[in-house]
């Protein structure tokens, strides 16, 4: 976990990219939550992303409009209501898989209505495959202020994404909360 200064007072390599992932969130058009993503590799910013509609259609935020929140979709469910590209996967379409592969991917969540940053973000399911497939290592996530979480890829591919457990020596899907 990243410190936000270091000892000579400059913030610290991590905050500094959390904080650029900050600015990109402010592009968001998401009425729900604006997030922020940068890719970065050898201390180089590869590519950024912030969710919203595809490309040359209506944006949430023009619309006025959240078919989640409308119908009350619970955090990681029901994404196929949602219009909007997620920051992470804006950031990994814009870059080249050799570029990604190694990298670290910076990811900063804000709640649209407050602007305060997301407690408990982290990348959803849909996110964490493409992250793995991109070949990025290690997802660096503003959490709170002043609380960072680093997720290693490798843990999630060891744990299959939490999308399965071992019953009686056989894989089983773990299946989401009321079905």
């Amino acid at each position: 976990m990243a410190n936000t200064n270091t000892n000579s007072g400059r913030v610290s390599e991590d905050q500094y990219y959390l904080n650029i992932a900050r600015e990109v969130a402010g592009r968001a058009t998401c009425i729900r939550r604006k997030f922020g993503a940068v890719i970065v590799k050898s201390k180089q910013i590869v590519s950024t992303g912030y969710n919203g509609a595809p490309r040359g259609t209506v944006n949430c935020s023009d619309a006025g409009f959240c078919l989640r929140n409308e119908l009350g979709a619970k955090k990681g469910e029901h994404y196929e209501w949602c219009r909007s590209v997620h920051g992470e996967a804006n950031a990994i379409i814009h870059a080249s898989r050799f570029d990604m592969i190694g990298a670290t991917l910076y990811l900063v969540g804000l709640e649209s209505e407050s602007g305060e940053i997301v407690k408990d973000a982290e990348p959803c399911r849909m996110c964490k495959r493409m992250i793995i497939n991109a070949g990025i290592d290690t997802v660096v996530v503003q959490s709170a202020e002043g609380i960072v979480s680093q997720y290693k890829t490798v843990d999630w591919m060891n744990d299959n994404l939490g999308e399965y457990r071992m019953v009686n020596g056989k894989l089983e899907p773990v299946r989401p909360e009321g079905y």
